[in-house]
């Protein structure tokens, strides 16, 4: 009977030790932090096609066609230019026999700089389609952004932190869990197009590119034990 009596105490201390550990007065909650912030990056695709009888013509129209652009592009310091996408292949005709070769290869422009960036845009438009074109933040601009969103949902959380605090009478509080997510799409496609080239002696006037916005968002989700 002793032994049943002590191991009784002993469940029973056990179980009041536990109780005391138990988590209690916490709560769950998350904010969030959003602005709008311009975009500072423009990137464009420009794109050349040729078809013809001979696959090697393809090919040296479509080479000779991106030497001249990458020429006219090396004058823009403050566009980045790349090579992209650039194939050949085989055109069908009747009887499934080979009627002819099409090519196609691609330059991308990336620029802060959208007067400079329009105006290589124009002068490549001669020879080049504009396949597209995208504005976005900028890898700096986005951290920047980032970190200031950041600290403002920081003290987003720290300012509810307190009042539920207030609202429930506690002392104090300490926080128990806390993450911190953000989220904002890599590109804002603020205009897609395809344009012919236009004739050399064309008058093609200067585009103008408002950027439009990108809207980042910081959410700070955690959870807090009153005092």
């Amino acid at each position: 009977m002793l032994r049943i009596a002590l191991l009784l105490v002993l469940l029973s201390l056990q179980s009041w030790a536990y109780a005391e550990n138990e988590p209690y007065n916490r709560v769950d909650f998350q904010v969030e932090a959003a602005r709008e912030i311009a975009n500072d990056l423009l990137v464009a695709g420009m794109i050349i096609e040729v078809q013809d009888k001979q696959p090697a013509r393809v090919a040296q129209q479509i080479n000779t066609t991106l030497n001249d652009a990458l020429l006219k592009a090396a004058a823009f310091s403050s566009v980045k230019v790349s090579s992209g996408g650039h194939n050949t292949y085989p055109v069908y005709g009747k009887d499934n026999r080979i009627d002819g070769w099409r090519g196609h290869a691609e330059i991308r422009l990336e620029s802060r700089d959208f007067k400079a960036a329009g105006e290589l845009i124009m002068q490549l438009q001669s020879t080049l389609q504009l396949n597209g074109l995208n504005f976005a933040l900028s890898p700096d601009s986005r951290t920047q952004s980032e970190n200031e969103l950041i600290a403002e949902a920081i003290k987003a959380f720290q300012t509810r932190a307190d009042a539920i605090r207030t609202v429930f009478g506690a002392h104090a509080y300490k926080t128990v869990h806390f993450s911190i997510n953000s989220g904002m799409p890599p590109y804002y496609p603020k205009m897609m197009m395809r344009a012919a080239p236009m004739a050399a002696d064309a008058a093609i006037p200067q585009p103008e590119f408002a950027g439009g916005d990108t809207r980042m968002t910081v959410q700070v989700s955690g959870t807090i034990e009153l005092q």
